[in-house]
């Protein structure tokens, strides 16, 4: 399998990448049938979003050079061959999101973890919440909301209080943001095929914005929110230390 280097700039991500380089052969990513990703999980995520921006899309071996590394593997350089070779492959579906602004721009977005909307000051966000076209929640008086991947329910979402969802359950997680009304709303868990729409209220008085993963648009009057099967991505685990039983485990942590 031919395999190309994505590295973090950081030191411990350049030190590493100068041993692989040492050690092993590798070819340019336009040609290569993997990405061997060194650095953390943020990095990770710039990687798969730079695939998405260049719709070449190849699956993706991370080690990790950061600080948690959820999505990445261990660090070693020996047995790379190897572990690639019985690397656990797993897919996940990114979130496109469509945000129209006050001014009436159209942006458009992918999110492999999770879009939030978010208030802009120090007034409380009031949104309006559709499934499918159809108004669930006339008025969420919060700090804003989120709407998470199986993959990214560990992050974000789970600071919020949200539900962690398997991986390849299918499912998404609306979870608000210190709601204030209603008090008692805790979120909603949704089929990923469903289409989630959010209206803002009282844009021009009560502004909000709107972040894919880490790429903010200000200043949102609505946004649609749905799952993009066109677009897949592959990340690849050691056997041993697979993305569905880290999420898993995380349920267990104190």
């Amino acid at each position: 399998m031919t395999r190309a280097l994505a590295i973090s700039p950081t030191a411990p991500a350049l030190a590493a990448a100068a041993e692989l380089r040492d050690a092993y052969e590798w070819v340019p990513p336009e040609e290569a049938e993997c990405i061997v990703a060194l650095g953390g999980d943020g990095f990770m995520l710039q990687t798969l979003h730079a695939m998405l921006g260049t719709r070449r899309i190849v699956p993706v071996f991370g080690m990790n050079l950061g600080t948690v590394g959820f999505l990445m593997n261990d660090w070693r350089i020996e047995g790379l061959d190897e572990r690639l070779h019985r690397a656990k492959p797993f897919r996940v579906s990114p979130l496109s999101m469509t945000a129209t602004t006050t001014d009436g721009e159209t942006v458009v977005l992918p999110a492999i973890n999770e879009v939030s909307l978010l208030r802009e000051t120090r007034q409380t966000a009031k949104l309006e919440i559709t499934i499918n076209d159809r108004v669930v929640m006339p008025e969420l008086v919060a700090d804003g909301m989120l709407v998470a991947t199986p993959a990214g329910s560990t992050a974000y979402n789970l600071s919020a209080n949200g539900p962690i969802l398997p991986l390849g359950s299918a499912l998404l997680t609306l979870t608000p943001i210190s709601p204030f009304r209603p008090r008692r709303w805790r979120g909603a868990i949704l089929p990923e095929k469903t289409r989630i729409g959010i209206k803002v209220l009282e844009a021009n008085k009560r502004p909000v914005s709107a972040v894919a993963d880490q790429r903010e648009v200000r200043e949102v009057s609505s946004v649609q929110v749905e799952i993009d099967h066109t677009r897949d991505l592959t990340l690849l685990f050691d056997p041993e230390h697979a993305l569905d039983d880290r999420i898993t485990m995380e349920q267990f942590v104190a």
